[in-house]
């Protein structure tokens, strides 16, 4: 657990979001698209999934089906509506335009991260986008 990272508030949606942008997917294949999103790199508990799953369902963002899993097994599926479409877009951008202001600053005081020897996320990956 300790090579996983800790998701900040409010980034579990824009995951969940991402990962079913390419097309329907069960609980399961979710879990699994996040981790090959990030790498890796997060480890999204099944307690968290689930709520955020129904919340975005409530909010009108996903959409359910009943379907068969690869392992023969009935499944909810989730996919993208419009409106999850439209938040999609909308958090990329936001998240996107953060990353370049960030990467912007960084590069204004690297000198001086330098040369105090803190090189912010020396060692883990920033990711490119989502």
């Amino acid at each position: 657990m300790a090579d996983h990272a800790q998701i900040l508030p409010g980034t579990l949606d824009l995951l969940i979001l991402r990962a079913v942008s390419l097309g329907p997917l069960h609980g399961y294949g979710i879990l699994l698209r996040i981790g090959q999103i990030s790498g890796n790199a997060l480890l999204i508990e099944q307690g968290a999934l689930y709520p955020g799953l129904y919340r975005l369902v409530r909010q009108g963002l996903l959409k359910t089906s009943w379907g068969t899993s690869e392992n023969n097994r009935r499944a909810k599926y989730y996919e993208l509506t419009a409106a999850g479409r439209k938040r999609l877009r909308e958090e990329t951008a936001n998240w996107n335009r953060l990353r370049g202001r960030s990467a912007q600053r960084w590069l204004r005081n690297r000198r001086k991260y330098e040369t105090r020897g803190l090189l912010p996320f020396a060692g883990r990956q920033i990711p490119a986008s989502f």
